[in-house]
């Protein structure tokens, strides 16, 4: 692999991240923003007058806050796409392909059978969960959990994408997505008023959308005959990138949970909207770490050296890093442009927020490249730091005073900062001080059961 082609199909994938971005940021702008507040003039008040309101901070924090729970539901899928796109990369055999069918044919039908038995967990328990949410539209809570059926999907065809290298079309999935999103926020919430549950109904359609792409690109992998496979070297697998991927997704969201269980509706907006802007460094370089992936697997499996590594950590903490000194300076550009004048009120917020969740950024190439290589020694670590991390945000949720939120707010993106950087120093530890003695490499996709 060349450096050239590297940056070239991170270029692309940062293109198709910046334009799904753009999308994503536009759903909170239509969201939460009035037209006549977005710089748009006469013709943003004409919009006014003729659309819907925006959703109040209230119901906007919760909106936030469904789509933390449904990235929950998303755990299993987001260590799904690794081990696809693993299993993937390391399919060049027609026998390992029809093995590779086996897999995503099994996962789809398990994985039904797992959100059913969940949808039946939530309706039993969905008072108190209902009640501690705040979450006062209930068909908001089945729209969600329907949207993270199909997000169970979605990963694992993104997963054969990554793995087959198809970054044309794993860009375009994410920018599908993200307009299909927005497409359906301005039409369901803001032409038709459909509220808190509108905005949900939305999030399942772009993620429909982007399913559809993605399902008709990798047709030629799913459909066909298929062979049995090897399970039990498959879990082996799956078990530990599945930790590895849910510990790094609790330590970025589980923070959103707590503001919305402590904090009122008006403060939980507030914090969501700083939130939002302090996590996009993570997903504004996520594409990096998407095409280093499949490289380093490959590498691996034929032992062979690659800089996709240090080309990706680089090129993550030099765009992260100047993300973060641009809040820094600027901290009031991003809230004007995403929200109205009240917003900021969390402008202090904003440079912590993007400073802490830097060092899990960086933590999340290095996570990534560990579990490409098959070295899973770094995954009972992650799990501790994320159970220490959940830990210690009960511990201070029932001392924080709600009454002081700014102070309180950055107590608890501190905290998300503290472990982070512990997870930054596992990780780099594990990368750079361990051998890989003892570790097995990656194995190709199982022997027939």
């Amino acid at each position: 692999m060349s450096r050239f082609s590297f940056f070239r199909q991170s270029g692309w994938m940062m293109i198709a991240g910046v334009g799904g971005g753009i999308f994503m940021t536009a759903v909170h702008i239509i969201a939460a923003k009035k037209f006549g507040e977005a710089g748009l003039g006469a013709l943003g008040e004409a919009l006014d007058r003729f659309l819907r309101p925006p959703l109040e901070k209230g119901s906007y924090g919760l909106f936030c806050t469904l789509l933390v729970i449904l990235s929950y539901i998303g755990i299993p899928a987001a260590g799904l796409q690794t081990i696809i796109a693993q299993q993937t990369a390391m399919a060049t055999s027609d026998a390992e392909q029809r093995q590779l069918r086996r897999t995503i044919r099994v996962i789809i039908l398990a994985t039904l059978f797992l959100w059913m038995i969940a949808l039946v967990i939530v309706f039993l328990a969905r008072q108190p969960l209902l009640t501690h949410l705040k979450i006062g539209e209930q068909s908001a809570l089945w729209w969600t959990l329907l949207a993270g059926l199909l997000g169970l999907w979605l990963p694992m065809m993104m997963g054969v994408l990554q793995g087959r290298q198809n970054f044309l079309w794993l860009g375009w999935t994410s920018i599908l997505a993200g307009l299909g999103r927005c497409a359906a926020i301005f039409t369901i919430v803001r032409l038709l008023g459909g509220g808190i549950t509108g905005a949900m109904i939305a999030v399942l359609l772009g993620t429909l959308v982007a399913l559809a792409v993605s399902a008709w690109q990798a047709r030629s992998i799913w459909q066909g005959p298929a062979d049995p496979l090897a399970w039990k070297p498959w879990l082996g697998r799956a078990i530990p990138l599945t930790f590895g991927v849910g510990a790094t997704i609790v330590i970025m969201t589980a923070d959103t949970i707590l503001v919305r269980n402590v904090f009122n509706e008006e403060q939980n907006g507030f914090y969501s909207a700083a939130g939002i802007l302090g996590r996009a460094l993570a997903y504004f370089t996520g594409p990096m770490t998407a095409v280093m992936f499949p490289k380093i697997v490959q590498s691996a499996a034929r032992a062979e050296r690659t800089g996709a590594l240090a080309q990706a950590l680089g090129a993550t903490a030099l765009l992260g890093g100047a993300g973060a000194l641009f809040c820094t300076f600027f901290p009031e550009v991003p809230l004007r442009i995403m929200y109205d004048q009240t917003y900021l009120f969390i402008k202090p917020l904003v440079p912590w927020f993007t400073w802490c969740v830097l060092p899990l950024t960086l933590s999340n190439v290095l996570i990534s490249n560990l579990l490409a290589r098959g070295r899973y020694a770094v995954v009972p670590w992650l799990v501790v730091l994320a159970v220490g991390y959940a830990v210690t945000l009960w511990v201070v949720g029932n001392r924080i005073d709600p009454k002081a939120a700014l102070a309180a707010f950055k107590t608890i993106v501190s905290i998300l900062g503290l472990f982070g950087s512990l997870a930054l120093a596992v990780c780099c530890w594990f990368t750079w001080r361990t051998t890989e003695h003892g570790q097995s490499r990656p194995a190709k996709a199982g022997a027939v059961a």
